[in-house]
């Protein structure tokens, strides 16, 4: 795709953002900046239209899609530290209660200090912000898809001089940049880069060994180190031993794997698509999943740009954080993988899970876990918004799934590892829980660093 083909696919993208957001509030397509700026310099709730953040979660979602060598769970940095820019690169003009969420990042430093909130035009900010921290965190993106950050950038900046001052505009570029340069020097240090550091894989009775048919090194036994975005998310989300280690029929650890063996004897077509919709790899990965259904809550929701940034930035914190003690627990307890002991003790020797078995051991669920934490997130930003259809894999010809609440999405995404012959249920269980451990971590005063008062959301 030539440059040219680039930026007219951005414009559309753009135009489309705004026509869905002024039908679904059932208005003319007309972004009103001059009317929002002015309730900036009040210093009030802008109402800035999410049409700009809506943008750059379509293109990091491409992003995802297209990046390789990063293990699915990986892109939860991504996720989280773009919200994170997002939310900071808005800072000026924020509403006073959301603002306080800054105190919250664990060791956040070098951000840059704002002026006067009307020196500012915060669309601007959040696109420069954006348009930076996805250039760094996919330094390996391929050609065209660092052309697609460039026009993105470029057609939104565009669109803003023609109500917005060039010093207006300066100012609100710099700041984003150096939002954005901030962040992603603190995301280098929050121990990704060690995570596939030497590792011997412990042995013995019940412990988790390479599954077929690749029978792969363990994937990133030390990302339970990582540093997590917000200090305390964990607390007390540390899940309880599984089940005592039995090869013995009859015995409960016997009986714990016979039910994956059972229920991938009985699958059916509903179970099948269960298990494929949630299985995200060849996809937009795990994590990027959930950015997929934030993106599609705010759209039903209509939330301002101050709202999708502190959304954005929470939801991929609770995925980040999640994942960081699913990981610890994983590798803590070191569980076999039900196609190990199926194949070895069971004696079904050719049988395979329905879908691959990851590469790390199996207690707890990390779909359980991640999901759970971001559904949370999203209840308690939004409330109950009713029923959600899910059309994240809309492009790969999959059929839309709908639910509920956001609740029972991250409940069909932990059981969907059952039909997958990944997990046994009491690792969803405890992935489900833990998950919804951190979400509350995230929402409480124990853990705000001496941060005080009420979290205003609505």
């Amino acid at each position: 795709m030539n440059r040219r083909s680039i930026v007219c696919l951005v414009l559309t993208i753009i135009t489309a953002a705004i026509v869905l957001v002024a039908c679904q509030k059932g208005e003319a397509p007309v972004v009103q900046q001059n009317e929002e700026i002015t309730a900036a310099q009040r210093g009030k709730p802008t109402g800035y239209s999410s049409n700009v953040l809506d943008t750059w979660i379509t293109l990091q979602l491409k992003l995802m899609r297209n990046a390789t060598g990063i293990a699915n769970h990986a892109f939860s940095r991504h996720f989280a530290y773009a919200g994170v820019a997002a939310y900071e690169s808005m800072k000026p003009g924020m509403n006073g209660a959301n603002a306080q969420w800054s105190e919250r990042w664990n060791g956040l430093t070098g951000l840059p200090v704002a002026e006067q909130a009307r020196n500012y035009y915060s669309p601007a900010s959040v696109n420069a912000a954006m348009a930076a921290i996805n250039r760094s965190m996919f330094p390996n993106a391929s050609i065209d898809d660092k052309a697609a950050i460039d026009a993105l950038e470029v057609a939104w900046n565009n669109e803003f001089l023609a109500t917005q001052s060039a010093s207006i505009m300066s100012k609100s570029i710099d700041f984003g940049k150096a939002v954005a340069s901030a962040v992603y020097n603190w995301a280098e240090t929050d121990g990704y880069k060690n995570a596939n550091g030497a590792y011997t894989i412990p042995v013995g009775p019940g412990k988790w060994k390479p599954t077929p048919p690749a029978f792969a090194n363990p994937a990133t036994p030390y990302w339970g180190n990582n540093r997590t975005i917000i200090a305390g998310s964990t607390n007390n989300s540390q899940v309880n031993p599984p089940i005592e280690y039995s090869s013995q029929p009859g015995s409960p650890f016997y009986a714990m794997v016979k039910q994956v063996h059972d229920a991938s004897l009985a699958l059916t077509d509903a179970h099948k698509e269960i298990a494929m919709f949630w299985r995200d790899v060849p996809g937009v990965s795990s994590p990027g999943h959930w950015l997929s259904i934030l993106q599609q809550v705010v759209r039903q929701t209509g939330a301002d740009l101050e709202k999708t940034a502190l959304a954005y930035a929470l939801t991929g914190i609770g995925v980040n954080d999640a994942l960081i003690i699913c990981f610890d627990s994983k590798y803590g307890y070191s569980l076999v993988r039900p196609v190990t002991y199926i194949r070895e003790v069971i004696g079904d020797t050719t049988w395979n899970s329905y879908l691959g078995t990851p590469a790390h051991p199996e207690y707890v669920s990390a779909h359980s876990s991640l999901s759970m934490a971001a559904a949370k997130v999203l209840y308690k930003l939004f409330g109950d918004i009713g029923s959600v259809t899910d059309h994240t894999y809309d492009y790969l010809g999959f059929t839309p799934r709908t639910f509920e609440s956001v609740i029972a999405m991250a409940t069909d995404a932990g059981f969907s590892r059952l039909y997958a012959g990944i997990h046994y249920i009491p690792s969803i269980q405890a992935g489900l829980s833990q998950g919804t451990q951190v979400a509350e971590n995230i929402f409480s005063k124990n853990t705000s660093n001496g941060l005080t008062g009420k979290y205003i959301f609505r």
